[in-house]
């Protein structure tokens, strides 16, 4: 009679997950490109705009604020963007297509865990960018505190976890690299628009700027624009981030191919 027992499966050995971390930021290192485009462009942009003198200028136009600091928020959004769009998806897609996740199946290891460690490491990336964004901000060109620190929080988690979310459906519906990189261009640079980056959404016309409170980075902006120069967000920028979250984690989840 056959046996219907099927063996349980080894457990991974302790420290694996730390050491897939290690790897993964290793790996980060040595290819820097969404190191350099995540952090190194937001930085640059924001010296830029903090070295102009007419940037330092309060305007009616932009709601009071002179044009540095309304840009603060639209690079923070900027840098989650590029670390979330351009560089999550493509390593995944790349352990898929050499088949990395399918030999890691046959291990005590779990290839989601390769999934977590690649999530870990685009996090402190950043949360160092935000860091050294405001701080830079405030250290060098004397741009105020963030009113709501609480906020600001919760504002970039959730930013976070929205542009991870969709990140991740993108590295599920692309079977190549090159598909991940043409998907990350459709969705990139309209998301950048409706988040301010080439144009202040402050001085377009009102329906841009509804539709940038219903969009992933236009909501982002919103939420860190809020927190920075106010007090703590409304609610619906903080529901519309957790709404994508939501709705793309599933989306992920869903159609997530280990192969």
């Amino acid at each position: 009679m056959t046996s219907l027992y099927r063996p349980a499966r080894p457990s991974a050995p302790r420290g694996a997950f730390g050491q897939i971390v290690r790897n993964e930021a290793r790996l980060a290192w040595r290819q820097p490109a969404g190191i350099i485009a995540g952090i190194g462009i937001s930085l640059l942009l924001l010296v830029i705009f903090g070295e102009v003198p007419v940037f330092q200028q309060p305007s009616p136009r932009l709601g009071g604020l002179s044009a540095f600091e309304a840009y603060i928020p639209v690079l923070i959004a900027f840098a989650i963007g590029v670390l979330a769009l351009t560089y999550l998806p493509g390593p995944l897609v790349s352990y898929r297509e050499q088949g990395v996740l399918r030999r890691l199946s046959t291990t005590p290891v779990p290839a989601s865990w390769v999934l977590a460690a690649q999530l870990v490491v685009q996090a402190c990336l950043m949360v160092i960018t935000v860091l050294m964004l405001i701080s830079v901000s405030i250290g060098f060109f004397g741009a105020s505190a963030p009113k709501d620190p609480g906020g600001l929080i919760l504002a970039v988690v959730l930013a976070i976890a929205a542009l991870f979310m969709i990140g991740l459906v993108i590295a599920a519906a692309a079977r190549t690299t090159g598909a991940a990189r043409g998907l990350t261009a459709a969705a990139f640079y309209p998301l950048m628009f409706f988040a301010g980056l080439y144009v202040p959404m402050q001085i377009l016309p009102r329906v841009f700027q509804d539709i940038s409170h219903f969009t992933p980075l236009g909501a982002a902006v919103q939420a860190l624009e809020d927190s920075m120069w106010q007090g703590f967000p409304p609610a619906t920028p903080l529901g519309v981030l957790a709404g994508y979250a939501a709705v793309f984690g599933f989306l992920a989840k869903r159609f997530f191919r280990w192969e």
